[in-house]
């Protein structure tokens, strides 16, 4: 693990994520922001993130979570339609 990484937490799950996965959420953020700022406010955007992210806190192999994030944030998003 790098020195830039980050730790998370969500329940009793645990996980440190380096600067890349921190730098993919990041554009995986403003990405959705693009798609559904007109339709949904920033807090609801955020919180559909944190949520997917938090569902993958357990995996060991970190590199496809962000397009993981990606595509249970807009199933999220699309479903409060």
């Amino acid at each position: 693990m790098t020195a830039e990484a980050t730790i998370l937490q969500s329940g009793e799950n645990t996980v440190a994520i380096d600067a890349r996965e921190k730098e993919a959420i990041r554009a995986v953020a403003e990405r959705l922001a693009d798609a559904y700022g007109a339709t949904r406010a920033p807090e609801e955007i955020e919180a559909a993130i944190a949520e997917a992210h938090a569902s993958f806190t357990d995996r060991p192999v970190r590199d496809f979570v962000p397009v993981l994030v990606e595509r249970k944030a807009r199933t999220a998003l699309d479903r409060k339609t």
